[in-house]
């Protein structure tokens, strides 16, 4: 049997509800990034940047457009005979029933023979949903010189955010002392990252036994919890770099926002570790005689005509003459009308917003049905929806559907307010 040395497990089988109506039509992988990219274009291009150059992806929730997206891998030069990209949804194995995947570490459990058939010595277990650079190859590096069983990536983050994280605490050489996933009152702000490197024969062994206690085994309430109690050795693998879990509605506004910066806090630009993705040749973009751009980004096939400010653009955006875009972003395909106004707006792809409306003005009210999800002042238009002429849309509001003139009282759509012809948001 042919045997590689490192191949990749991407969990990429999020629903992502968090993200809101962002997420309805579509795993959160493959939401739309920076203009061009999809969520997931991040830890692909880590792999290959790498030389990991075997990755599933497991899909689950909503996959049909990440499944288009990945292909058979060729942006990521991951079209090959023997390893390559391969999607892994949940299956029914010969004489068992199906099952979805029901945690991080049974969705590896469920692929065990896909990763016997690269009888692999180690295995990277990464997320497809946050937005970095990083070498997994000096991850590798570190996991052998410290003779792990299993190394854990970990960053420093604010000690407000840590009980988001799963904690560690490390002696002075690095070893993981212990772990607490999401505790109240942390006391270390070294904030597991999601991405793990195990050595396979003694993970495979771990799986097995945790699925005979576990029916929901992950690795961060199950599999590491386990790894300690029986003396195995985990390290920290440390990371200063970039990275961010664009998990909310707020983190995925600013983490776009961080794109256009002046001096970026995550460059796209630089030639070390490109980030490849999926595109279409596109027209060149154009902008007219009374068009105004400021420290925005902007792909290919984009028309303007108006003003765009610290906005992000995504492929095929026409922005019409007099428009005004201000702290926003609009995805692939949406049309902005003539003398439109949007402020700290999310316009997901192939929407169209109609003449005169403005979006994003009024209290910074919080979002009536999802006040979890919407209160940082950011509204959101669902895919394929409409606005039409001449309507006023406040703050934290969520519009999904072709909505016409008469679902608006009075011509407004008050903040905090969510206007739904499908009757799919609440779900």
């Amino acid at each position: 049997m042919r045997k590689k040395e490192m191949i990749a497990m991407l969990l990429a089988g999020g629903q992502g509800s968090r993200l809101g109506v962002l997420t309805k039509n579509k795993a959160k992988p493959a939401a739309a990034f920076g203009g061009k990219y999809r969520i997931i274009d991040f830890p692909m291009s880590n792999c290959i940047n790498s030389g990991v150059d075997t990755v599933g992806v497991l899909t689950q929730y909503q996959p049909l457009q990440l499944n288009r997206h990945i292909g058979i891998g060729i942006p990521w030069d991951l079209d090959r005979r023997y390893g390559g990209v391969t999607i892994l949804a949940p299956h029914v194995k010969e004489g068992e029933q199906g099952y979805w995947y029901s945690g991080t570490a049974d969705a590896i459990y469920q692929n065990i023979n896909f990763i016997d058939t690269y009888n692999p010595t180690y295995v990277l277990i990464i997320s497809g949903d946050h937005i970095y650079k990083m070498d997994y190859g000096s991850m590798l590096a570190h996991h052998k010189k410290t003779g792990a069983d299993a190394t854990i990536g970990v960053l420093e983050v604010a000690w407000e955010e840590a009980a988001r994280f799963g904690i560690m605490n490390t002696d002075e050489t690095g070893k993981i002392q212990s772990f607490e996933e999401k505790p109240e009152q942390p006391n270390s702000n070294l904030a597991s990252m999601g991405i793990y490197i195990f050595t396979w024969d003694m993970l495979r062994r771990a799986l097995l036994e945790a699925h005979d206690i576990h029916d929901d085994t992950d690795f961060g309430k199950h599999l590491i919890p386990m790894y300690l109690e029986q003396n195995k050795n985990l390290y920290a693998y440390r990371f200063d770099g970039y990275w961010k879990d664009v998990g909310t509605i707020d983190s995925y506004w600013a983490a776009n926002m961080d794109l256009i910066k002046t001096t970026p806090d995550f460059n796209l630009y630089e030639d070390f570790a490109k980030i490849y993705t999926s595109s279409h040749h596109q027209p060149p973009q154009f902008s007219g005689a009374n068009s105004h751009i400021r420290q925005s980004l902007i792909s290919e096939g984009c028309e303007i005509f108006g003003t765009v400010v610290n906005s992000i653009l995504g492929p095929n955006v026409f922005v019409a003459e007099g428009a005004v875009i201000n702290d926003s972003i609009i995805m692939e395909g949406s049309i902005i009308g003539e003398n439109a106004c949007l402020n700290k707006v999310i316009v997901d792809e192939n929407c169209n917003i109609g003449r005169d409306a403005q979006l994003g003005v009024g209290e910074n009210i919080a979002n009536q049905l999802k006040p979890q999800v919407y209160n940082t002042g950011i509204s959101v238009v669902g895919e394929g929806s409409a606005v039409p002429d001449g309507v006023v849309v406040g703050r934290n509001c969520v519009i999904y559907g072709i909505t016409t003139a008469e679902y608006y009282i009075n011509g407004r759509l008050e903040s905090g307010q969510t206007l739904d012809i499908t009757g799919e948001v609440q779900e």
